[in-house]
Formats: structure tokens, sequence, C-alpha cells
């Protein structure tokens, strides 16, 4: 067994050990809300958004994207479990704006071991072998950050599965101060009506 897992197990026992009334909270989010955010370990939702167990759905991928099963996420978490509004968060200083498809596409043809960041940008330092498969993958990297959350909120609204009551708002949280910083046209186009 890893250290990891050690100290994860050891946390988890801690943690069920004071479980007390969480096994009572309901399955539906009280708050009725969910959150698209970014997978990057300095964000904690729970925390820049005041959110104790139960409150709301998360949902965390690479770059905070609306991706297919980001959508899928958020219409099982409306359609079964009555959320009834959306955030997109992106971040400042987000790994998804250091590379492109093209970029990620031929570190992954040379090798699946990690790659490194450098001044110069990503170099693959793995033995291959490598794959030509991630040239057939949209890995929806960011050129500009405000203009993610744009775009991901018009997806959003846009999609056939969405009820156009539901608003979505866009923001974009800054890893230097904590502050959710709106981008309103994010959230102009996500309003309602």
């Amino acid at each position: 067994m890893s250290q990891i897992v050690e100290e994860v197990l050891k946390a988890n026992q801690q943690y069920a050990a004071t479980f007390g009334d969480k096994a009572k909270l309901p399955m539906p989010p009280a708050r009725r809300f969910a959150i698209l955010t970014c997978m990057d370990a300095r964000l904690d939702p729970a925390k820049y958004a005041g959110l104790a167990e139960g409150d709301a759905h998360v949902i965390r991928n690479a770059g905070g994207r609306a991706s297919d099963d980001a959508i899928r996420s958020l219409v099982i978490s409306y359609k079964l479990l009555g959320t009834r509004e959306w955030f997109v968060i992106h971040h400042t200083d987000c790994g998804m704006e250091t590379f492109t498809d093209d970029i990620m596409a031929e570190l992954l043809s040379h090798s699946l071991k990690t790659a490194q960041l450098t001044p110069a940008g990503w170099r693959d330092v793995g033995e291959g072998p490598g794959s030509p498969v991630g040239k057939y993958i949209k890995w929806l990297t960011i050129k500009d950050q405000a203009q993610s959350v744009v775009d991901d909120v018009i997806r959003i609204k846009s999609h056939p599965l969405v009820p156009k009551e539901i608003p979505v708002y866009g923001y974009i949280y800054d890893v230097k101060t904590g502050r959710l910083i709106e981008v309103p046209e994010a959230t102009q186009a996500g309003r309602v009506g």
C-alpha cells in the first residue's frame, strides 16, 4: 500500500468517526444550485462558495469546461435532484491555458508519461510508446479566461436538454485573492428570458 493510500484511509477513519447526522442528509442539494468548476487543487468550492455538505452539487473537470459529461451532470442535477441555478466558475492561472490541442496530441504521440512544463513550454521527458489517439480528442483548452466562461455559459444555455428557466452565472476565481469575479457578458448570456 502506498503512503498516499494509507494517509487517505487514516483521514477517512477520522472523518467517519464523527460522521453523525450527515447520514441523514437528503440526496437533493439543500440550497438547490450547482457549480461547474475546475479540478485544480487550489480551488475549494466549499470554502469559496460557503458550502456545507449537502448544500450544492459541485461538478469538476479540467478547466471547469462545459463538456458533454459536465452538461450531463447538470441536467441530472436539475431533472432528478431539483437544482434551480447554476454557476460556471473558471479560474486565473489555469493549466488549461498552457497548451493547445495540438501540443497535447504531440506530447501523447511520443509517450504516455508525465510531461514537464519548462520556460519554453511543455516538453515530453518520458520514453515511448505513445499513442496517436490524442489528436482525436477536443481538450477544451483555454485561450482567454473570460471568453471561455462566456462560451461555456452559452453552450449550457443553448443545449436542448437545459430548461430555459435555469439561470447560469459566469465567474472567474482569482487564485491570488480567493475572490470570485463576475464575467458580466457570461451572466447576461445565462439569464432567464
